[in-house]
């Protein structure tokens, strides 16, 4: 039987977000973290940024399909627009400095 706002993963329960580019809701551990430094999306591995937090499957189709549909605007309550280079360089695994 299924709880509400969780997954059942054999006994233990976990917690479930929505992927804000397939919109497909998934165990939070699967998803990756993504929160707004001032107009850049980052990707939190650690996931103790502060602030809002967007889930995103960890694939460039995923995050293709959120740029598409101009979800980062909505999942962060922006206006103008934002810049997901440096999430894109993580999921295609370039060495750069993410947070």
């Amino acid at each position: 039987m299924r709880r509400h706002g969780k997954l059942e993963y054999g006994c233990h329960a976990a917690p479930q977000r929505t992927c804000v580019g397939c919109r497909v809701r998934t165990a939070k551990s699967e998803l990756l973290r993504l929160v707004r430094v001032e107009d850049q999306v980052v990707p939190d591995l650690r996931g103790q940024l502060p602030g809002r937090g967007a889930s995103l499957h960890p694939t460039v189709s995923c995050l293709e399909l959120a740029e598409r549909r101009r979800a980062f605007l909505r999942a962060f309550r922006v206006p103008g627009p934002l810049d997901a280079s440096r999430v894109r360089a993580h999921l295609e695994g370039e060495p750069r400095n993410v947070m």
